[in-house]
């Protein structure tokens, strides 16, 4: 089938890309390459440089494409530039997923997927792990504005009978993460270790997240081309992990002796999050099969190889 993906360019949208290609469908890519970087652009996609937040753009690479489904991954991502910026954070989650639901709406798209945020939406105060039905309070721009899209992918369900699957992602980590932003922390962690650098763990260390491997979210969007219909799915693990045991693993697969710098907690982080993902192996038959640790190892693999020397 035709598929077009928005943030193709990106850490997660690339590696979906390139499964897409691998099971053979046609893959289109739309990118502003603000975070996403060209050298992860599959020669095999057509690809689209603009941004979302383009509509008349945005309608005429739909109107040449005429993609069957929409994986919607661009998206500003950055909770500390959503604290700071939060009409920026708006005009990308916001209106540019507006610009991509009337996009594929005009040429009758039958099908989107949504990535949103597992833990950003939900925010603290949730029961742990974490279930769909928990009510989302969040506590930065970017959990609001990604809880927003969703609204309005519900809404278009029902106005228009526009197909979607809602994946909130855990957090995701794993070959081609971005080891130069704020997000990210295992590819950071590692890159600053091969570098002989202390990282700064924000806080005492007891901070909590919930780690899901990159190719197990690949799998959930392989699964949700064709189930899952109208639903909002966790895609994470449901085991919650420190901030300091991903210090420590890290430093384990670097090699790595040094104790991390501790800083100040930072404004709009959540201080636990954790998701259910039950509802997805009861809906798309999906759950996670890479062990953290592995997945740590083949991360650290990746920088040694992209980063350093």
């Amino acid at each position: 089938m035709k598929i077009l993906v928005t943030g193709g360019a990106g850490f997660i949208g690339s590696n979906i890309v390139d499964r897409y290609l691998a099971d053979g469908h046609e893959v289109a890519i739309i990118d502003d390459l603000s975070t996403g970087r060209r050298s992860n652009l599959n020669p095999d996609a057509s690809f689209h440089e603009l941004s979302i937040t383009d509509a008349e753009a945005v309608l005429a690479v739909f109107e040449q494409e005429m993609p069957e489904v929409v994986s919607h991954h661009a998206a500003q991502m950055d909770v500390r530039r959503s604290v700071a910026e939060p009409q920026f954070d708006a005009e990308t989650n916001i209106i540019g997923t507006l610009s991509v639901l009337e996009a594929g709406r005009r040429v009758e798209a039958r099908k989107f997927i949504f990535s949103s945020s597992g833990g950003a939406v939900y925010g603290d105060g949730v029961p742990l792990p974490t279930p769909e039905d928990a009510c989302p309070e969040p506590l930065s721009h970017y959990g609001a504005s990604k809880f927003a899209g969703e609204v309005y992918f519900r809404l278009y369900g029902r106005l228009y009978d526009v197909r979607y699957t809602i994946l909130r992602y855990a957090n995701v980590y794993g070959p081609r993460q971005n080891p130069h932003g704020e997000a990210g922390v295992n590819a950071i962690f590692a890159n600053l270790m091969l570098r002989g650098e202390r990282p700064t763990i924000f806080g005492t260390g007891d901070k909590t997240r919930d780690y899901v491997y990159v190719g197990d979210v690949v799998e959930a969007n392989v699964l949700a081309l064709e189930r899952g219909d109208g639903e909002t799915l966790n895609i994470g693990t449901g085991v919650q992990t420190t901030d300091q045991e991903v210090y420590d693993a890290v430093a384990a697969a670097v090699g790595f002796g040094e104790p991390p710098i501790y800083g100040e907690e930072r404004a709009g982080d959540i201080r636990r999050s954790c998701v259910d993902p039950s509802r997805a192996k009861e809906v798309l038959g999906w759950e996670p099969t890479v062990d953290f640790h592995d997945g740590v190892r083949i991360t650290v693999e990746y920088q040694r190889e992209s980063e350093v020397g």
